[in-house]
């Protein structure tokens, strides 16, 4: 019998997939518990449909992460940080105060696991941090810690 799976199922397949089964297996154990649904020409091509709309939102977040990516490696923030002489700071620049400065300064609201910095910032100076906004669109800002 061939199925719609409906959930991931270990060992056959992921949701979404047209799989064959066998019917024993598909009337006993994957329908009666909401994992599956019979692969009708209907059915089929309601998961099609399915796939085409969610493919288009999937496109739609890409390019409205693509354009806040451009927007925000035009940013230089500007971080104030405690610290001595030769510009050592005390303590370090985190994800956390970069999202917190980007609140304040920029009004924009990131989450700080989004952010990536290489190394925790203990210097003033420039750096670089990537804020990740969808699976592969991340954008590069300049961070500018001062004393």
């Amino acid at each position: 019998m061939v199925v719609i799976l409906l959930k991931d199922v270990k060992g056959t397949g992921k949701a979404g997939d047209v799989v064959k089964v066998s019917d024993g297996y598909a009337r006993n154990m994957l329908i009666p518990k909401g994992l599956a649904k019979e692969a009708t020409q209907g059915n089929v091509r309601n998961l099609e449909k399915q796939k085409a709309i969610a493919e288009e939102k999937r496109a739609e977040e890409r390019a409205a992460a693509q354009k806040k990516a451009e927007e925000l490696e035009k940013i230089t923030l500007i971080v104030k940080s405690k610290g001595g002489e030769n510009g050592k700071l005390f303590g370090s620049v985190t994800s956390m105060d970069i999202a917190k400065a980007l609140q304040e300064q920029e009004g924009i609201t990131i989450d700080k696991k989004k952010i990536d910095i290489p190394g925790p910032i203990k210097q003033a100076g420039k750096s670089q941090a990537v804020i990740k906004l969808y699976q592969d669109v991340s954008a590069k800002i300049t961070v500018e810690v001062t004393v």
